[in-house]
This record gives C-alpha cells, sequence and structure tokens, in this order.
C-alpha cells in the first residue's frame, strides 16, 4: 500500500513547490527538519498551514496531526519578523510593539550583548576585496574564442584581435564581477584584475604596453563608471546618494564630497532588506529603543533587531551625518562593547576583536624590538614608556599597553589631545574639546608623573567623542582602543588628526584593510616589523 504524503510548501510568493514524503512524519519537529533538508533552508522557520474549518485560511502549526491529507503549507522566518504598524492609529503603536517584543523574546535575559557571529549578520551585500582576484568565466562563444587565441599565442606568439562586442562581454562581466567587492574600487584594484585577466588569457596582452594590459586597465574604469551609471538609475543606495539633481544642477562636480567608503568599507551603504522600507524598519528601531531601556535587555533580541535595522542606521549615518547627541538617543544598543564588534563585521567584513588582538599580540615582540632600538629624542621617549613594564613582560595587557603608547610616538604622532587622564576624585572631567579620545581614571594616591605615564592599575576608562563620554569601564587600555576603533568605523567618524598615522597603520598593516601606497613613515616600520 503506498504510504507517500505529498505536501504544498509555499516557501515564498514566487516559490511553491511539492514535497513529497515515503511516509507522514510522526512529530512536528521531525517535519521541520526533514524540510530543511528537502528545501536546503539555513534559516529557524515556523509552519502556518491551511485549516479547513476556516475557510483554508492560513493558521499556526502546532501539532502535525492537524494537518489533513494532502496539506499546503507556508514557511515563516523566524529572524525576519517585521511588526507593521498602523499609521492611522498611532495609539495602538505602544501595545503592537510590547506584544512583538513578548512574543518574539526568547526567555534568557542576559545583559550582556552577545557576540556576533556570522549568522547574526545576514545583511552584507558585499565581500572584502579578495588577495587574489579570479577571473570570471565568460560566456561560451567568447570562452572557446579565448581558448584558442591562447593556444595560439603560446605556438607563435600572435596575440588575439579582439572584436568590439566581444571587449564589451569581457569589460562587463569583469565589471560585474568588482562590483562584488566594490562599487568605487580603487585604482590599484583596476590594476590588479587587469593584470589578472592577462595572466590567464595572455592572448589579450598589448603590444607596445610594459605591463601588457594598461589598456585594459584604463577601458575598466569606463566600463565601472557606465555600470554604476545604470545601477544608480535603478536606485542602488551607495549609488544613488551621489546621484547630482536636477534641483541642485550646480553641486559640486563629480569627484568632490562623494558619499563612499573611504576605509575598505565593505556594506558602506546597503539597500533596505526586502520587502522592508524605512517606515518598518522605524518601527524595529523604536522596538530596539524600547528594549534598551529596560534594566536587562534580551541580549538575543537586541542583536537581531540591531541585524535587521542596520541599513537604516547607515543610511542616517552617511546621508544625514547626525550629531552624536542624536545617535546615542536613537541608538542607544550601538554604544555596547560587543554591538560595537558586531557593527565592525556588518561595516567592514571583519572581526575587530580578533583580528586586532592577534594582530598585536603576534607583531608585540618585533615592536619592542624596533622601538628599543629607535635612538634620539624618540628613542629616549620609547625607552621612558617601555622601562615602566621591564618587570611585567609576562602581563600581556601591561605589553598591550606599552606598544599602544609608543607607536604613535614611534611614527611622529601627537597623542596628547587623544589620551586624556583625570583624577577620581574630580567630579567632572574637561573633555568638552576632545572630538576623539581616551579617558583614563586613577587613583589620586597613584599619581605617576610624566606625559607618558601609561597608569596600568586605572580605577576606570572611557571613551570620548565630540566632547562627550560615550562609554566607560570598558576593561583595560587595549579594549578601550579597539572599541574606539570601531566607533570610528560604526560612526563614520574621521581619524584624529594628530593621530592620523597610527590609525592608518592600524587599519592598513594590522588588520589589512586598504589597499594602495603607505606614506614612507608606514611602509618603513611595515617593513621593519615584516623582516
Amino acid at each position: 500500500m503506498d504510504q507517500s504524503w505529498p505536501v504544498r510548501v509555499v516557501v515564498a510568493d514566487n516559490d511553491i513547490r511539492k514535497v513529497t514524503f515515503h511516509k507522514r512524519p510522526d512529530t512536528l519537529e521531525e517535519l521541520i527538519s526533514e524540510l530543511k533538508k528537502r528545501l536546503d533552508q539555513q534559516y529557524d522557520f515556523m509552519l502556518h498551514y491551511e485549516d479547513p474549518e476556516f475557510n483554508y485560511a492560513f493558521c499556526n502549526l502546532t501539532d502535525i496531526t492537524e494537518l489533513p491529507d494532502r496539506p499546503t503549507l507556508k514557511i515563516v522566518s523566524l529572524e525576519n519578523v517585521v511588526v507593521t504598524l498602523s499609521v492611522a492609529s498611532p495609539s495602538s503603536s505602544a501595545s503592537a510593539l510590547s506584544s512583538a517584543l513578548t512574543l518574539s523574546s526568547p526567555g534568557s535575559s542576559d545583559t550582556e550583548i552577545l557576540p556576533h557571529t556570522e549568522e547574526t549578520s545576514p545583511l552584507t551585500s558585499r565581500e572584502p576585496w579578495p588577495s587574489t582576484f579570479e577571473v570570471p568565466y565568460f560566456s561560451v562563444n567568447i570562452e572557446y574564442r579565448l581558448r584558442q587565441g591562447n593556444l595560439i599565442y603560446m605556438r607563435d606568439g600572435t596575440r588575439m584581435s579582439v572584436s568590439r562586442d566581444m571587449k564589451h562581454d569581457i569589460l562587463q562581466k569583469l565589471a560585474e564581477e568588482m562590483y562584488k567587492f566594490s562599487a568605487y574600487p580603487q585604482d590599484e584594484h583596476f590594476t590588479t584584475v587587469a593584470a589578472a585577466l592577462i595572466a590567464k588569457h595572455p592572448c589579450l596582452a598589448e603590444p607596445g604596453s610594459t605591463t601588457g594590459c594598461y589598456g585594459w586597465k584604463n577601458s575598466l574604469k569606463f566600463k565601472m563608471g557606465n555600470l554604476r551609471s545604470k545601477l544608480r538609475r535603478c536606485g542602488i543606495a551607495d549609488l544613488s546618494v551621489n546621484k547630482r539633481t536636477q534641483q541642485n544642477p550646480e553641486g559640486e562636480p563629480p569627484g568632490k564630497s562623494l558619499k563612499r567608503p573611504r576605509r575598505s568599507e565593505t556594506n558602506f551603504l546597503p539597500d533596505f532588506p526586502q520587502g522592508q522600507d524605512a517606515s518598518t524598519l522605524e518601527c524595529s528601531r523604536q522596538l530596539l529603543e524600547n528594549e534598551m531601556k529596560k534594566r536587562f535587555p534580551n541580549a538575543v533580541h537586541v542583536n537581531q533587531l540591531m541585524n535587521q535595522t542596520f541599513s537604516l542606521r547607515r543610511k542616517e549615518i552617511v546621508e544625514e551625518q547626525p550629531p552624536l547627541k542624536q545617535m546615542l538617543e536613537r541608538w542607544p544598543a550601538l554604544f555596547r562593547k560587543q554591538q560595537v564588534f558586531a557593527e565592525f563585521t556588518r561595516v567592514a567584513s571583519k572581526d575587530l576583536e580578533w583580528d586586532f588582538f592577534e594582530s598585536l599580540d603576534r607583531h608585540t615582540p618585533r615592536f619592542l624590538e624596533i622601538f628599543k632600538s629607535k635612538t634620539g629624542i624618540i628613542g629616549r621617549t620609547l625607552k621612558e614608556i617601555l622601562s615602566q613594564v621591564e618587570t611585567k613582560t609576562h602581563d600581556i595587557e601591561a605589553m598591550r599597553t606599552a606598544v599602544l603608547r609608543c607607536l604613535p610616538v614611534f611614527l611622529g604622532d601627537d597623542g596628547s589631545d587623544f589620551f586624556k587622564v583625570c583624577f577620581d576624585t574630580d567630579t567632572i572631567a574637561d573633555v568638552t574639546q576632545v572630538p576623539v579620545g581616551v579617558l583614563t581614571v586613577i587613583p589620586e594616591d597613584r599619581q605617576q608623573p610624566g606625559p607618558h605615564a601609561l597608569h596600568l592599575e586605572p580605577s576606570s576608562i572611557a571613551i570620548i567623542l565630540e566632547g562627550n563620554i560615550v562609554m566607560d569601564d570598558i576593561g583595560s587600555h587595549a579594549q578601550d582602543f579597539c572599541v574606539t576603533f570601531g566607533l570610528i568605523y560604526a560612526l563614520h567618524l574621521d581619524y584624529p588628526k594628530r593621530l592620523r598615522n597610527t590609525f592608518d597603520f592600524i587599519q592598513r598593516v594590522m588588520l589589512n584593510l586598504g589597499v594602495g601606497n603607505l606614506r614612507p613613515k608606514l611602509q618603513s616600520l611595515k617593513n621593519a616589523l615584516l623582516q
């Protein structure tokens, strides 16, 4: 007797599938598990089913025995629950927000925001630029012609004559592949892609060019500009933000004040998630704001809402450039340590905390050798700092602090406006004129003289942005520096002017974010560090 069980599954509005089971599952959990495998769904979901008793309207499925012989099921994701509030009845907004929060919040009420993972950052729209660019496969026709051209080139060195249509298709495919990594590639990126094309298809090398790819590089730049123009007309957020409208024809010329990644942000200005707009995401932001007012915010729910509202937050930060006080009021969760690290992952596709400390600890022995070998006035200052940790070589936090304080001195930066110190007996610390900095609070009876004192046993450490203390009790000097770096990315701030070399070195060398030539001081230190 045939015991097969056909099921109609609504995966999405335009994706409805038929799934046939060998036999009917015994439990709801078994059904969901099997559907995950059959439909290749990586996220958690609940099921709705058409109930015959209610004119086949969808109802929540809580027991598998409720299903008819040939059921219609609908998959409802648990990760992207959107709360829709009626504009006509604002009085019901608070109760709707509260009800949605109660239904979707797990039982946990941890006060710490959960660490971020790749699963909790589903909004990533681009990938980091690869260390080695892989030339994509072209159409069958072009691949065949290139293969024949490569064979002829290997046999007698004859270069291929590329038709206009063929060149257009090659450049279009390369531009689309580059767009996966960056909407505004730098000159070094174009050089890398053009060189990779010639390396894979030597028959395309240009006669008379020292690199064989100079013309391809220039053509790629024009093609990338054309691609951006097409996508800008489609309304892609990180491109349309730079559109010169007819209302402002006298606006600044192209290339001036463009809102585009400055520090290798992979998700500089992402589009809103599919099916959502500014109003629905604003409802989620209100949910998030209300959750953070609780004494014990739900960590899991906060993380989900921060992921969901990422595109709205970036739109505000990039386009409106709001003052810090407004950000503190609208996005209080962003000023929690774990959410700073999570936001950095969303923006730059890197694990800031892991990469920062792994690189710092790995290079610390070599840093110390370089600093100790320095002579002159800078050398004396470095020795003054390092003398404070001579007996603490096994104290990892002390060594991290010493390296981070020596780095600006070695690179010729002035950290006096960044590293601030006050006593725990001071009622108010004067930080109103500090754009970006860290404040170390020390006991008055442990005063250490000198502008380069490390203060290894502080009472507390805080972060200063735009003259306001935004985070305190960070834990350590190195952690404080790392979180400050993350906030600069999260809020799209400029590096401190007098510590530009230091922050640029951390970004470009220690975190490997960005391409291009380094300034001489940074390149010299990098060469010495990697010897």
